[in-house]
Parts: structure tokens; sequence; C-alpha cells
């Protein structure tokens, strides 16, 4: 299984407005418009290792025209031009590429996989993708084989602007033609709670941008939760024809592990505890949070052998805890880790009995 490059911004709060970048716009974690910093990240993922690799701090349009603003932060003259999320997801997308980052898909919601032009730029170049895209995606059931009309009268110009006759429906009204025998499920993988378990469904499609001369064929991938049959996450997969449905469902999947990263170097590793203002002082902390991860992540690799469940967590307990001013010793430390992995694995234990018992006899549910 090859690595996948994730995708995601993640907001931080802030109550003034000198630090950079730093605007009403929407913060995910508090789910509101809310006074924040944005920064777009990039995170490598293979199975259940994951690590954020670069970033980007966001700049709204209200700070591209403000001189003086922009001077008091020190916003370098290369970053004072309008890039949009999608355009800064690009930058690290293709620089991780330019540095030889190895990985197999890249994957993003909705923000970027609605951008067209970043699909079909992604497509150009080889890179495999499974972008999330809205409800109202237009897309072909059919090759709509773009062409210029034929001229039908002497008068005015001759036509030049390419149309096609196929009609194109939403992903949405493709969905609502779908019986339910069609949907599929599929265990992801073991969870903290069990079996993830989703259901899927998958077609081959085409899209057309209304300007190329020709289409192109992706697959279009559905999933919804057992639990939430309603809510339905919707992705396009420039992925190789013969790309399984299992295999779609995984690389869809591998989003949550950007989100995990996000958890675990906000609640572990101070990545929103900051009290910088400038541009780069932004940049130096995340760089710093980055550093941090990737060598816990290596620690956490090279004794997984010895200790299967270690976490990033108990890494960082089990640094604090051997502090000089700390009173612990290394075998202390061990013990209390060992603790903690017991009282998680009866946890995980209890959540797979009652899982196993739903299954066993639905109707007591």
């Amino acid at each position: 299984m090859k690595a996948a490059l994730l995708i995601d911004e993640s907001a931080f709060a802030k109550k003034g407005e000198a630090s950079a970048g730093v605007a009403r716009q929407w913060n995910g974690r508090l789910g509101k418009v809310e006074n924040s910093q944005v920064g777009v990240f990039a995170a490598l993922a293979k199975e259940t290792a994951v690590s954020l690799i670069d970033a980007r701090l966001y700049l709204p349009e209200c700070w591209l025209n403000d001189t003086a603003r922009l001077d008091a932060v020190e916003v370098p003259a290369s970053a004072r031009v309008a890039q949009s999320k999608v355009e800064l997801a690009r930058e690290m997308i293709f620089g991780a590429r330019r540095h030889g980052v190895r990985f197999g898909h890249v994957a993003f919601d909705a923000v970027y996989g609605s951008a067209g032009w970043l699909l079909r730029e992604l497509d150009d170049e080889g890179i495999p993708f499974m972008g999330e895209v809205r409800c109202d995606q237009h897309l072909f059931l059919q090759d709509p084989t773009p062409s210029v009309p034929r001229r039908t009268s002497p008068m005015g110009r001759p036509p030049s602007l390419l149309r096609t006759e196929a009609r194109a429906i939403t992903v949405s009204d493709w969905l609502k033609a779908q019986p339910a025998s069609a949907w599929r499920r599929i265990v992801l993988r073991g969870g903290e709670k069990g079996l993830i378990t989703i259901e899927a469904l998958s077609a081959r499609v085409w899209l057309w941008d209304g300007q190329e001369d020709h289409a192109r064929r992706w697959h279009l991938f559905m999933r919804r939760e057992i639990d939430r049959p309603d809510t339905v996450k919707f992705a396009l997969s420039n992925a190789k024809a013969d790309t399984s449905l299992h295999q779609l469902a995984s690389m869809q999947a591998a989003r949550f592990w950007i989100e995990h990263a996000f958890r675990e170097a906000k609640d572990c590793l101070g990545m929103a505890q900051y009290q910088v203002r400038k541009w780069n002082g932004w940049h130096h902390h995340m760089a710093l949070v980055m550093l941090a991860m990737s060598f816990l992540l290596k620690e956490q690799l090279a004794h997984r052998v010895a200790v299967k469940d270690l976490t990033l967590s108990d890494l960082v307990f089990a640094i604090d805890a051997l502090l000089p001013h700390r009173a612990h010793d290394p075998d202390s430390v061990a013990e209390l880790i060992a603790e903690r992995h017991q009282r998680r694995q009866s946890a995980r234990d209890s959540a797979y009995r009652k899982q196993n018992a739903a299954l066993l006899n639905p109707s007591a549910e």
C-alpha cells in the first residue's frame, strides 16, 4: 500500500486583528464564521502512520490592498498576491512531488475537489487523486464527444465554440436513480470502537468543462455511513479504470488521517497554542510542530514491534515524565504506559463485543 498525500485546512481562532491573515472566515473547529487565521496543510499517511509535512498561511483578500498592515506583520513580497486555498494546495502537491515525496494518490475535500482546473491539471501530470465534490457537480453518463457544430447558414460568423448534444446531470440526480441494492457494504479497518464499515457505490462517468476538445472519464465514488444513510459524500477519481470499489473506498477514507493529525498536533504538540503575529512567526511555529510530529512518528514506528499500541500521546507523556525535573524513572513510565494501553484495550474489546452482539441480534437495538 502506497502513502497518500492529504490536503486540508485548519483554522485558529484569534481575538485581535493584528495577526497575519486574520479575518472573519469559516472556522471548522468552531463550526461557524469567526475571527481566525486559516492555514492549508499537507500530510503524508500510510496505514495508521501520519505526519503533517507542509503548511501555508492563507491571506484573505481584505489584506492584499492594505500595505501598512502587510508591512506590520512582514509579509514577503512573494506572498502579497491573491492566492486561493486551492492554489496553495496546488503549490504543496507539486512541491512535494518536486522534492521527491513518494505517494500513491492525493486526497482532499470538496473545497479543492470542486476546482475542476486542479483535477484536470493533476490528471495531465499523471497524479492520481480522490477529490470530494458537491452534490451539484455535473457529469455525463456517456461520452459527450464535444465538437464545433456545422455551419447551417451563410449569414453571420461560422460556429467556433464546442458543443455537445449529450445531457449533463448532477451527481445527486444520478444517485436518486440508483436502486438500494446498488450499495455495497465495505469494512475499511478496525477502529477503537469496532470495525469501521461503510456503504459505497461507484460508476465510470465523463466530465467535460465546456472548453476542452475531449471529456475526461473518471470514477464517480459515493460513500455513506451505516447509521446515517441520508448523508452521502461524493467524490471523483482518475484512478485506473480497473480500480476496485474497495480500493476507491480506501483512497477516500485516507482523508480521516489528516483530521487525526490535526487533532494530535493540537492536543499534544501545541499547534494552536501560539502568540505570534508575524508571517514568519506563524510558519516557524508550524515548522516546529511538523518536526516534532515527524520525530515522534519515527519513534513510534521504531518501537511498534515491542509496544504495539504506542501512540503519539504516549510518547509525549513519556518525554514529559522523564524530563530532569520529573520524579519518574523509565521503568515506572513504562508501567504507566502499559496501564494506559490496558485501559484502551479493555474499552476496545467492549466496543467490539457490543458491535458483534448488535450484528447477531439486530432487533435488540
